[in-house]
C-alpha cells in the first residue's frame, strides 16, 4: 500500500472516531434534557474539549495530505469534504454543549413533561441520531443512497419545529408566568432544527466526495 493511500485511511479513521463521539453527546443531551441528569450535561460540556480537538486535529492532517501528496480526483474531493465534515460535527456538538448548558443553569426551573411531549422533542432527538447514524454508514461504506432519507428527515425535523410556535404560543396563554421559560425552549428546539441542517450539509458533502455531484442550493433531492 502506498503511504498516500495510508494517509487516506488514516483520516477517515480520525473522521469517524470523532462522528462516534458526536453520536454520543446528541445522544446523552436527549438523554440529560428529558430526565434532567446534570451529571451528564456535565459530561457533555467536558467531552466537547475532545470534539473541537478533533477538528483541529482533522483540519491539520487535511491540509498536510494535500500540500504533501497534491491528490487529485477523489482523494482531493475526499480531503475537501473532510474538513468540512469535521466543521459540521464540530458545531452539531456545540449544540450539545448548548442543550447541557440549558439542564445545568436551571433555564426553566420546572419542566414540565406533558410540554415535552407536545413540541416532540424526543422525536427530534431521534430523527436527528437516525440522521447522523445513516450519515455515519454512507461515508463508512461510500454508498449515497440514504441521501434521499436524510434530506427527507430533515424536512421533518423542520416540520416539527415550525409547528413549535403554536405549541408554545397556546401554553403561554394559559402559563404566562412561565413566558421567560418557554422563550428559552423556543431557543433550544432551534438549536435541534440547527443540528438537522447540518446533518444534511453533512450528506452532501458526501455526496461530493463519492460521486463529485453539488447538491448545495440545487433546491432538492438526489435525481
Amino acid at each position: 500500500m502506498k503511504h498516500s493511500e495510508k494517509e487516506v485511511l488514516q483520516l477517515k479513521e480520525e473522521v469517524k472516531l470523532m462522528w462516534k463521539l458526536v453520536i454520543a453527546q446528541v445522544d446523552n443531551a436527549k438523554k440529560t434534557l428529558l430526565y434532567n441528569d446534570l451529571v451528564l450535561a456535565s459530561e457533555i460540556i467536558n467531552r466537547e474539549i475532545d470534539v473541537n480537538t478533533f477538528e483541529l486535529k482533522i483540519d491539520t492532517h487535511c491540509e498536510n495530505f494535500i500540500a504533501l501528496y497534491s491528490p487529485v480526483a477523489i482523494d482531493l474531493r475526499l480531503a475537501l469534504s473532510l474538513i468540512k465534515i469535521s466543521s459540521e460535527l464540530e458545531r452539531i456538538s456545540d449544540f450539545t454543549k448548548g442543550i447541557a448548558q440549558f439542564v445545568i443553569h436551571k433555564e426553566c426551573e420546572i419542566m414540565d413533561t406533558q410540554l415535552l411531549v407536545d413540541l416532540k422533542i424526543e422525536k427530534m432527538f431521534d430523527i436527528l441520531i437516525g440522521m447522523l447514524l445513516d450519515g455515519y454508514v454512507a461515508f463508512e461504506t461510500e454508498q449515497t443512497k440514504v441521501s434521499e432519507r436524510i434530506i427527507a428527515n430533515d424536512m421533518q425535523v423542520d416540520e416539527i419545529y415550525h409547528n413549535v410556535f403554536n405549541v408554545l404560543a397556546d401554553y403561554m396563554k394559559t402559563h404566562p408566568e412561565r413566558s421567560i421559560c418557554l422563550l428559552k425552549m423556543m431557543l433550544l428546539v432551534r438549536k435541534l432544527e440547527r443540528i438537522g441542517d447540518h446533518n444534511k450539509n453533512i450528506i452532501e458533502e458526501i455526496v461530493f466526495f463519492v460521486e463529485a455531484k453539488v447538491l448545495k442550493h440545487s433546491g432538492k433531492a438526489m435525481e
